[in-house]
């Protein structure tokens, strides 16, 4: 009896070992895991435009959506959770220094170009810096029909939107994300890390 009462008495002490052991390599594993998985989260792929200095750098998972009009880039995360995913895009247009706008009419005609979109509404509207050149941010809302095709069927998405228009020596360039409104949030803080990156001139 005495030498059953001393083993469980030692039990313990020749078990925490052991169990010290399995413990490093449990959150060994983690560490690895969550460094694999920064490391895949953080990848980027640049883009560079052959026109221009303009250069941007976005997740490397982004994938294309094909060239809108006047578009140098146009890419979206596959990943979200929406029928609309969560997409960047980027406009150029040549100035003309001999009639050189303001940004305020910029942003004014843009206004005036999302007008067309369901539902639009305007919701902020303020000034801008992207690489040392002047501009605006402008952030709205509109309704999108993700999905219009005979036998598919797909709700109507509510869609945030942020875009800076900018002005260097020799260009305009429109830089936009637009994400359904619950992943916002989320999306807009990983584009303005973009934006802080984004070479202009």
């Amino acid at each position: 009896m005495s030498q059953t009462v001393a083993d469980q008495r030692l039990w313990p002490v020749r078990m925490f070992p052991k169990d010290l052991g399995v413990a490093l390599v449990v959150l060994a594993a983690l560490a690895l895991g969550g460094l694999v998985r920064w490391q895949v989260e953080g990848a980027t792929t640049t883009f560079q435009d052959q026109g221009s200095p303009f250069r941007i750098a976005y997740p490397a998972r982004w994938v294309s959506t094909g060239l809108p009009t006047g578009a140098l880039l146009g890419v979206e995360d596959p990943r979200t959770d929406s029928a609309f995913k969560t997409t960047l895009t980027v406009e150029s247009r040549e100035l003309d220094p001999a009639a050189r706008p303001s940004v305020q009419g910029l942003v004014d005609r843009r206004v005036q170009q999302h007008g067309a979109l369901t539902a639009y509404r305007l919701l902020t509207n303020g000034e801008a810096t992207v690489d040392g050149a002047r501009g605006a941010r402008i952030e709205y809302a509109y309704v999108a029909q993700p999905i219009d095709e005979p036998g598919r069927l797909a709700l109507p998405v509510v869609v945030q939107a942020r875009e800076y228009v900018v002005v260097t020596a020799e260009r305009i360039f429109y830089l936009t994300l637009a994400a359904p409104q619950h992943e916002f949030a989320d999306a807009v803080a990983r584009f303005e890390g973009i934006i802080a990156k984004v070479n202009l001139q």
